[in-house]
């Protein structure tokens, strides 16, 4: 009797524990996509920027100082190989915060393109920026003038794993050329720019805010050429591939003499989707509230009120929230 009695409690303690177990397992981090899941704040975030001669770097190394500042957790800003990686390190674990263009963005979550078997599905937008500016940068004495022009020349793309190489793919496309016409280099900005200068290429496509760090020491020795984008080829390119829209370089930009008509994307900020709701409401707060100490001249085009515009795929919780209390919402 006493042993029955003994393996009746046994049992009932047994299920006791698993009951426990299961109420307690919500608060654990989900894998893949879930959302907020986290609730403790992480000692340490990264934010994955892109070259040192790009837009994304110096921007997010103010970023980094302003999140630390307002959360409370130690965050840095990281060089990278800019979008397209930023997305499979975020799949990785290896960063938090990360800036990317609003193109990939789309591609990486809907599994197209460079991510074509390779979803990304633990991300989630905090807003867009400003516009990135696809920039065909060369110099006077190259004699290019043309996209045409690049046909058999030596041409970077853009750094391995960035989002450079798909636009600098899709503008070749509107103009009936592929990379299989140029001497294809994948390089970074910075190496684009050195190689322009020793003459060990003659053009480059640069992906990134104007003015371009590495555009404009480039514009210090050399008279720069940006290779025009025109309106036809820009609204083809518009129609194939909605996430464009029409930019220009304004004139004075690199010692410009006038305007040059190009195209852009958009940056934008995403996080990983797990991060709280709590958090991701204070990072994005922080950011579109403290732009008066972001030293940069592309700050001035950062605003809440245009984050939502042109996203492309789902904002996270927190900083969906921080927008419902500002009432902004994407532009019709």
């Amino acid at each position: 009797m006493k042993k029955r009695k003994f393996l009746l409690f046994t049992a009932l303690m047994l299920v006791l524990s698993m009951v426990l177990a299961a109420c307690g397992g919500g608060d654990s981090k989900e894998e893949g996509g879930g959302e907020g899941k986290s609730e403790e704040k992480p000692k340490y975030m990264s934010i994955l920027t892109g070259g040192t001669g790009g837009t994304y770097f110096p921007l997010g190394g103010s970023f980094a100082k302003i999140v630390s500042d307002a959360t409370g957790v130690s965050t840095n800003a990281e060089t990278t190989g800019a979008s397209a990686e930023n997305m499979q390190s975020i799949k990785d674990n290896k960063g938090e915060i990360a800036f990317t263009q609003t193109d990939i963005a789309s591609y990486a979550t809907e599994g197209k393109l460079m991510f074509d078997g390779n979803k990304i599905e633990n991300i989630k937008a905090i807003g867009t920026l400003y516009p990135e500016t696809i920039q065909i940068v060369t110099t006077e004495k190259s004699g290019i003038k043309s996209v045409e022009d690049l046909k058999g020349k030596k041409v970077s793309i853009g750094a391995p794993g960035s989002g450079t190489a798909a636009n600098a793919e899709q503008i070749l496309e509107v103009y009936g050329l592929s990379l299989d016409d140029i001497e294809k280099q994948d390089l970074s900005f910075d190496e684009s720019v050195n190689g322009i200068k020793d003459g060990n290429i003659d053009a480059a496509f640069v992906t990134a805010g104007t003015p371009t760090a590495a555009v404009e020491e480039l514009s210090a020795t050399e008279k720069v050429v940006i290779v025009p984008v025109e309106a036809d080829k820009a609204e083809e390119l518009i129609e194939k591939y909605p996430y464009y829209a029409k930019e220009v370089v304004p004139s004075g930009t690199y010692k410009l003499g006038s305007e040059v008509p190009t195209v852009a994307v958009l940056a934008m900020l995403v996080v990983k989707a797990d991060l709280s709701e709590d958090l991701v409401y204070d990072i994005t707060k922080s950011i579109f509230e403290n732009l008066d100490q972001v030293t940069h001249a592309k700050a001035k085009q950062i605003k809440p009120e245009n984050a939502l515009n042109g996203v492309g795929i789902e904002v996270h919780a927190g900083a969906q929230k921080y927008y419902d209390e500002k009432g902004i919402k994407a532009a019709e």
